[in-house]
């Protein structure tokens, strides 16, 4: 008889395990009054900051020197910013079945989000794929959805999302924008600090936005926006994330190998087309929702940890049988997404 397998570590990401901690503060101590004004101006200057340093970190010739494998990255581009959005724009026959507004205006928001650099790159090593191909097109994500995922939200969520103006774009332009493009500005002398304190400032990073986090619950909290969500609200929610996520595994997979991409090109699609960041899209949501970011995270919050326990999966079993037929790819998609084998970052 064989032993049960003990998971050899937490099924959950230690990261996405302090975010949550950070919502549980928020919600049995809210920043009230003047310490919600101190909380929201520290948040705004946070996000100043992250996006400052990702354009003080992103290598302008890297970028450029990637622009050989443009089919590859207008492919992910076209995923990211094109696919995930209809697909979004399509849940809306959920609501109000098994959504609320709010949570189907988080998951459409979770459509608009740049995708990841990090975890693309990883899972796109281990499965034995493009890691150069990788790397350009989750900055060329991160880069393009510093304009786009404001003006995609701004075109498709509207009112809905608490209130779109001239001024919102304003503020996002002095709040996201700018920074960004200081920190490529300055990039040639502060580069090198960045690369010799590379773990410190990782850890800026990560500090940075549970800040974000922190202030954008706690004025969810005030708000009162916790009771409009229920336990079989979420429960929905995760369902209908599982079958995003799913459908974008195959579509990136199967759509790159009808476009004649090869097998290493096509798994650095698959990776880089699929998901969706948190860091990006952590900021920006506090900067384009206010009181209602809160509860406009949500889904991605929950949907990056789902694709990081899935993808982990994946890369793994493409690594060690890379020729799988589409039968057996569509039913290996399928059983990950339902059953996850417990992975971290």
């Amino acid at each position: 008889m064989r032993r049960p397998r003990f998971p050899a570590r937490l099924p959950l990401d230690p990261y996405v395990l302090a975010l949550l901690a950070t919502v549980g503060l928020a919600a049995l101590l809210p920043a009230r009054g003047p310490a919600a004004g101190v909380a929201d101006t520290a948040s705004g200057a946070a996000v100043a900051l992250l996006f400052f340093l990702y354009g003080a970190r992103l290598s302008t010739r890297e970028a450029l020197d990637g622009l050989r494998h443009w089919r590859l990255h207008l492919t992910v581009l076209a995923c990211t910013f094109a696919l995930f959005p209809l697909l979004g724009l399509a849940a809306r026959g959920l609501v109000p079945g098994l959504l609320t507004q709010p949570l189907y205006n988080g998951l459409l928001f979770l459509c608009l989000v740049p995708s990841t650099v990090q975890s693309s790159i990883a899972f796109t090593s281990i499965a034995r794929g493009n890691v150069p191909a990788a790397i350009c097109a989750g900055s060329f994500s991160s880069l393009a959805g510093i304009l786009l995922t404001p003006l995609l939200a701004a075109a498709l969520l509207g009112s809905r999302s608490g209130g779109f103006s001239p001024d919102s774009l304003l503020k996002i332009g002095a709040q996201l924008l700018l920074p960004f493009l200081l920190g490529q500005f300055l990039r040639r002398w502060v580069g090198g600090f960045l690369v010799r304190h590379k773990r410190v400032l990782g850890y800026v990073d990560r500090g940075s936005i549970l800040l974000v986090v922190y202030a954008a619950f706690s004025a969810g909290v005030a708000a009162g926006i916790w009771h409009q969500v229920s336990l079989p609200r979420l429960g929905a929610l995760l369902a209908v994330e599982a079958v995003l996520l799913a459908v974008m595994l195959l579509v990136t997979w199967y759509g790159a190998g009808r476009l004649g991409f090869g097998r290493e090109d096509r798994i650095a699609i698959q990776f880089a087309g699929s998901k969706k960041s948190l860091a990006a899209g952590l900021p920006m949501a506090s900067v384009l929702f206010g009181a209602q970011a809160g509860l406009a995270v949500l889904p991605l919050m929950l949907f990056h940890q789902m694709q990081l326990m899935v993808c982990a999966v994946l890369a793994r079993r493409r690594a060690q049988d890379p020729a799988t037929g589409p039968a057996r790819d569509v039913a290996e998609v399928s059983r990950v997404v339902q059953h996850p084998a417990p992975q971290g970052r």
